[in-house]
């Protein structure tokens, strides 16, 4: 069993982020799911995001830090899309993080506080035509990372155009690739778990 800390997307802890953790919490996985944003949740990408920049992205980052804090030992953290910048910057910051799944999203780790863990384990997911994740360069910052600092590092494309396709309340949702991201998460997990040093 794996300690989780899943950091959700600009829309809040939805019904199908909640899906999404109980299809993990089901393999035998303990899944914490902290809202960053006062236990709201909203409708579009477009509403979620002007919320988020009321608040500020410095306190998002903040309370993500303040949640991963609340962990002792062993810790995998997992990001969809907006929560990749807070699991990938706990990812590069903190030690005690054995593993990492980055969902519809990556960030240029030279953007961000801490620097790349090499030889951690990492997974990125995302679909091959969507927008945000192809054209705003997340996927050719996975590649090039993968590339030219971490082999290892393992990079996911599925077919679609969707972007939060494993929240099952989204527009996005697809099903099968869901099943097939939670396959491969836990085959991950399985691996930590079976060689912790990795």
């Amino acid at each position: 069993m794996s300690d989780i800390l899943l950091f959700h997307h600009v829309m809040g802890v939805t019904d199908g982020v909640q899906a999404f953790a109980e299809q993990l919490r089901a393999l035998g996985h303990s899944v914490d799911v902290p809202s960053l944003i006062d236990g709201r949740t909203f409708n579009s990408i477009e509403e979620g995001f002007a919320h988020i920049q009321e608040i500020g992205f410095d306190a998002i980052g903040e309370r993500a830090a303040a949640a991963a804090a609340r962990h002792d030992g062993p810790l995998v953290v997992g990001g969809l899309s907006l929560g990749v910048m807070s699991a990938q910057t706990v990812l590069q910051t903190r030690p005690e993080v054995t593993a990492a799944f980055l969902l519809h999203a990556f960030v240029d780790p030279t953007q961000i506080d801490g620097s790349w863990p090499s030889g951690t384990p990492v997974q990125v997911h995302g679909m091959e035509a969507d927008p945000f994740f192809i054209e705003d360069g997340d996927l050719a910052a996975a590649i090039d990372v993968q590339k030219n600092l971490d082999p290892a590092l393992e990079v996911y494309l599925y077919p679609g155009r969707g972007h939060l396709f494993t929240d099952s309340t989204t527009p996005d949702h697809d099903a099968e690739a869901t099943a097939l991201v939670i396959e491969r998460i836990d085959d991950l997990l399985t691996r930590v778990v079976a060689d912790p040093t990795r």
